[in-house]
């Protein structure tokens, strides 16, 4: 992603690269080939800051998830997806570690919404 004009930061021992060419080429897709952001291991592609900043909590949970299943995490992710899918649910949304991950990302927005709220209250 640097070569084609993107950025990186390293946010808790973790990768995070951003933006550029490629950031714009995978925002652009079509469904469900465009994604915000994607976790493989200790490394997060995003297509922008904005929105690195928005899903961090969310991918940062499944570095988490990477690290405790290893090289399974991959099969397990994709047979987690299968197993909704032929129960007729959404294969992304109701996906185990996709659930876990959204969990995480609710729980910063509502503290991120507290804080905002306290700060708002003292001016």
């Amino acid at each position: 992603m640097l070569a084609l004009g993107g950025r990186v930061r390293i946010v808790a021992g973790i990768a995070e690269f951003y933006g550029g060419w490629m950031g714009n080429f995978f925002a652009s897709r079509p469904r469900p080939f465009c994604f915000g952001a994607i976790t493989l291991g200790h490394v997060i592609l995003d297509t922008c800051l904005k929105e690195l900043i928005a899903l961090r909590a969310h991918e940062h949970v499944h570095v988490r998830q990477y690290e405790q299943w290893g090289v399974f995490f991959l099969p397990a992710y994709a047979l987690s997806s299968l197993w909704e899918v032929c129960h007729g649910r959404n294969g992304y949304r109701n996906n185990f570690f996709e659930r876990q991950a959204y969990a995480a990302e609710d729980k910063n927005n509502l503290q991120t919404s507290r804080l905002n709220e306290i700060a708002n209250d003292t001016h």
